[in-house]
């Protein structure tokens, strides 16, 4: 090896000379003589028996001394097989000769005149050319073979020895299965001889230099070292490795890692066609299944997919219904399970036996896994008994966690593309139907791919039990307009006492008028608030009192004082007195913030009773929604202790939101009152998604009856009393049927029992409603102190069950 050895790859090389040179200058020709001689080397000092077969093949070749010339018809091999066949079992071996992938070209073509059985039945077309698929173009190949040529000459003549790195892939179809089939190709220059036609072109420093700094520009090889000085003899050996595992291996990484690998119809069919490859399983079918919580979306079952978009085209099942199934069985034992024949499995499911009517008979299922979570099964079917085998889940386990990436970047992508239409369409949902939106954003999907269109469908809830309660803040609207007026008249009067005091500096007859005007606002102010009084008031003041004051504040230091003690009291965002206003909201907001904080702790708790839909409104109170049933939970089941748990829940929590207000009214800055009531309605009813107003409303002219009593129930009054059924620290429970009744005072005993209620309970009729008749209610007493240790939920479902 000399120092100006270098290594020179394929990747370096195609960046070639700009123009291609597309003819093999060098002449070739094919020849026997460098395998001759080889055999005369190998025939010195050994054994006589060696030594007589040579002498035989001599005897031979002195009959027929074409053979040993340059050879130009190739028919002149087959003319002498037998000898041929003597000569090359130095180059093949007997022993490799019917497992090896070898050939003899014609040197620096690809077309042999000698190949193994495997070789020809693979590589070769009935010409001898070589028929596989390389991994480079015509191009590429052109270019290596000339610069294979030039570096045998550099090693040669000029001492220049460069090594080349020319990964050659052939690909072609194995006739027994039809599948591809991947070789490494490797070439054996051994039998070549390079002899001079002319005088050596000589190479100075410089040249080698040159040559060394250009060594991919096959031109400027061929302008120092002209090829019509040199002339090939002999033939080049040909092997090839199969690497199709490799390679196969490789084009897996390379599909799994892009986006949509496991998404389009094109993509799948080509992951099912490279895993039949190496496993060398022609009929092998695919199926892959992505897994989220306990929903299972199979992808189509042997790449029978009409859409691009992951979920959206498939199947949707729960992971209970694969209860008992080969399925559940390979994701209990946490690895592959092969079954041999499903015809003869003991322990076949109503899945199986489907699967067996679609021909499948051998199956090996296989869980997928990231980051130790379940997210996908990968299944393989083929309709004959025992192809696939525990040898071919060794293969499997290499590739198994490609798939597991590839799922797992899938399930992600959906979910982002799901979001933004549930986010687009839909704004904020509740975690306990976000199934159901997702579900119907997946087929939304669908539909845009087939180019359908359309908008959402229907999102609606049937069959299910409406819960309503309010904590409302009494007399909230009265004591807001108290505050208004109480700051406003106070905003007037220190208005008023400024233009007073200017006016003892100069009594100016327009001052006295302006008194007059401020006034007669007071008066109008504390007689009573009209809605427009506020902006009327405030108006009067920055139109025509406020501006005076830069220059009534020249009338003396008093004023200018009076009026920075009436801009200092002012609330500098809004520019008008903000007092008993300010105290009014923050009584108003700590009481929502109790209520609102004990709600939403209470509620997250009451989810692991049963999942239901759950919404709350603030305003002057809190009021909120529950609705329960079967149809708002994937796999619909439900049964009515879920609807008593929450019923019992719901009563103990406004026991305790009660009880909370009652201990704030010393934080209060304004003395406010909350009362409470509870609405029950033991028929189902309908909820729809209203896209337009982004919410859920109920649905069906029959179930409006429900919405309407929940707006007009707070102001429900006691028949023949004239009061109002909701007073503070009670709770009143509406109701229409004696069952509901009768079931709310099994719950009102029962803390009775707990110390929450008080021993009296009231039961009254309530006066007709607008649109409503026959309402009825219970009315009890919260205790103003309540136990410490609140009821779990544990308690409530057993406490549920103990009653009657």
């Amino acid at each position: 090896m000399s120092d100006q050895q270098q290594d020179l790859s394929i990747n370096q090389a195609v960046a070639v000379s700009p123009q291609a040179i597309r003819e093999f200058p060098f002449p070739c020709h094919l020849s026997l003589a460098p395998l001759f001689a080889r055999w005369e080397r190998v025939v010195e000092g050994k054994q006589q028996a060696k030594a007589l077969l040579f002498a035989q093949i001599q005897a031979e070749l002195e009959k027929t001394p074409a053979l040993l010339e340059p050879i130009t018809d190739l028919s002149l091999i087959e003319k002498h097989r037998e000898l041929i066949d003597v000569l090359m079992t130095l180059v093949f071996p007997p022993a490799r000769w019917e497992r090896e992938y070898s050939a003899a070209l014609l040197p620096f073509q690809l077309r042999s005149f000698y190949a193994t059985p495997c070789f020809q039945r693979l590589f070769l077309a009935a010409d001898g050319t070589l028929a596989a698929q390389a991994n480079l173009d015509k191009e590429a190949l052109s270019w290596g073979r000339l610069l294979r040529a030039y570096l045998y000459i550099g090693r040669k003549f000029y001492d220049i020895d460069l090594q080349f790195d020319y990964p050659l892939i052939f690909t072609t179809k194995d006739p027994a299965t039809g599948l591809d089939r991947h070789f490494k190709i490797s070439f054996d220059p051994q039998f070549l001889e390079l002899k001079l036609t002319g005088p050596l072109p000589r190479l100075g420093e410089a040249e080698k230099k040159r040559l060394l700094a250009n060594v991919t520009d096959l031109h400027v090889w061929m302008e120092l070292i002209p090829p019509e000085h040199f002339t090939f003899y002999g033939f080049t050996v040909v092997t090839a490795v199969d690497v199709t595992d490799q390679e196969v291996l490789s084009s897996l990484k390379r599909d799994l890692i892009e986006r949509e690998s496991v998404l389009s119809a094109a993509r799948f069919a080509q992951l099912q066609t490279l895993l039949r490859t190496l496993l060398r399983q022609p009929h092998l079918v695919l199926g892959l299944a992505a897994i989220q919580g306990d929903q299972v979306f199979l992808l189509n079952y042997g790449c029978h997919i009409e859409q691009s978009c992951i979920f959206a085209d498939s199947a949707h099942y729960r992971f209970s219904d694969f209860h008992g199934s080969v399925y559940e069985q390979a994701v209990r034992q946490g690895k592959p399970l092969v079954i041999e024949d499903l015809a003869t499995y003991a322990h076949r499911s109503s899945i199986e036996e489907e699967i067996l009517r679609q021909g499948i008979r051998n199956m090996v299922v296989a869980p997928l896994y990231y980051q130790d979570e379940l997210i996908g099964m990968l299944e393989l079917g083929s309709p004959h008994p025992g192809e696939l085998n525990a040898i071919n889940v060794l293969k499997l386990q290499e590739v198994l966690p490609l798939f597991s990436m590839a799922i797992k970047r899938s399930i992600e992508e959906l979910n982002t593309r799901v979001q933004a239409i549930i986010k687009e369409q839909c704004t904020a949902i509740h975690p306990v139907v976000e199934w159901r939106f997702q579900q119907a954003a997946l087929n939304f999907l669908a539909r845009q791919k087939a180019g359908r269109g359309g908008e959402m469908e229907p999102i609606v809830f049937d069959e299910v039990y409406p819960l309503y309660g309010v904590s409302d803040i009494r007399g909230s609207s009265t004591q807001r307009n108290a505050a208004i007026q109480g700051d406003l008249v106070e905003h007037l009067k220190l208005a008023r006492a400024i233009i007073r005091l200017a006016r003892t500096h100069r009594p100016l007859p327009f001052l006295d008028e302006l008194i007059y005007r401020i006034d007669k606002h007071i008066t109008q102010i504390e007689s009573g608030l009209s809605s427009g009084d506020e902006l009327a008031t405030l108006d009067f003041l920055r139109r025509d009192v406020e501006p005076l004051f830069p220059h009534l504040q020249e009338f003396g230091a008093d004023v200018q004082a009076q009026i920075d003690a009436y801009r200092h009291v002012l609330d500098p965002e809004r520019g008008t007195l903000y007092r008993r206003r300010k105290d009014f909201e923050e009584s108003v907001t700590l009481i929502n913030e109790t209520i609102a904080t004990h709600l939403e702790r209470a509620e997250e708790k009451a989810q692991a009773m049963f999942p239901h839909y759950f919404e709350k409104h603030k305003s002057d109170g809190v009021e909120y929604g529950i609705y329960i049933g079967g149809s708002l939970v994937p796999d619909g089941k439900f049964d009515r202790l879920y609807l008593r748990n929450i019923r019992l829940w719901q009563l103990l929590v406004m026991c305790e939101i009660a009880s909370k207000t009652e201990q704030l009214k010393g934080q209060l800055k304004v003395p406010l009152e909350t009362a409470h009531l509870i609405l029950v309605q033991d028929t189902p009813l309908s909820i729809r998604f209203r896209f337009d107003e982004k919410r859920f409303d109920v649905d069906g002219t029959y179930n409006i009856r429900y919405e309407i009593m929940k707006k007009r129930i707070d102001k429900a009054r006691i028949r023949g009393r004239a009061e109002r059924l909701t007073q503070p620290g009670k709770i009143a429970i509406v109701y229409s049927q004696s069952k509901e009744a009768l079931e709310y005072r099994e719950y009102i005993e029962y803390l009775q029992s707990l110390g929450y209620i008080t021993e009296s309970v009231e039961e009254v009729d309530l006066e007709d409603l607008q649109g409503i008749q026959g309402l009825k209610a219970l009315r009890v007493t919260v205790h103003t102190r309540l136990p410490d240790q609140a009821l779990s939920p544990e308690e409530i479902r057993e406490a549920v069950q103990s009653l009657p």
